[in-house]
């Protein structure tokens, strides 16, 4: 696993040990930041269920403001740590080793708010729906933001949660990854 384009290009990156993570691989990161394109450029950017980090070091590399790593497995977030200072990028970097949906719910009372959101939980499970629906609730996703899924290829995630709504889907091999952003005309709320 190596860093793909910018500044930490061709660093080699740690995977923790053990069964529990799945890091996403070179060829799904790549296409995903192509897709993304310039929008990583001074975006805030958080990486849920992050593992390794490898997506959010990507993220960093290629000039992303700031990077939120949210993962609750300690050695897991070590190797982000590791990671991190290894592409020296740990400067713009914060981890939170706390639960994905806790996370979201403590930053928006923080008044954060992200351009891109990525998340990579666990497969064939319901993580999807149920980190989609707090971060609509949450209001964490900033006006035209994306936020990605990267998901197993046969698991079935929602067209809409809320006001978040499915704007594309790629395949790749036993993976896929599903874009979202709010739907058109939908605007943040206040919070009451």
């Amino acid at each position: 696993m190596r860093v793909i384009a910018g500044q930490a290009r061709g660093a080699r990156l740690r995977a923790p040990g053990g069964a529990r993570t799945r890091p996403t691989s070179d060829r799904v990161r790549e296409s995903l930041f192509n897709i993304l394109g310039l929008r990583v450029q001074d975006a805030e950017f958080m990486d849920l269920f992050a593992g390794s980090g490898s997506v959010g070091v990507e993220a960093l590399s290629r000039g992303a403001r700031r990077v939120v790593f949210v993962e609750i497995d300690g050695r897991a977030a070590q190797t982000i740590r590791h990671n991190l200072v290894h592409t020296r990028q740990e400067a713009r970097a914060e981890i939170r080793v706390q639960h994905a949906l806790g996370a979201v719910r403590q930053l928006a009372r923080q008044g954060r708010s992200f351009s891109l959101i990525f998340l990579d939980p666990p497969y064939d499970r319901d993580w999807p729906a149920l980190t989609l629906q707090v971060l609509s609730q949450s209001r964490i996703l900033a006006p035209g933001g994306i936020i990605v899924v990267e998901h197993g290829r046969r698991e079935t995630v929602p067209v809409q949660v809320e006001d978040i709504q499915l704007t594309r889907q790629n395949i790749y091999g036993d993976s896929a990854l599903s874009f979202y952003q709010l739907r058109q005309g939908d605007e943040p709320r206040e919070e009451e």
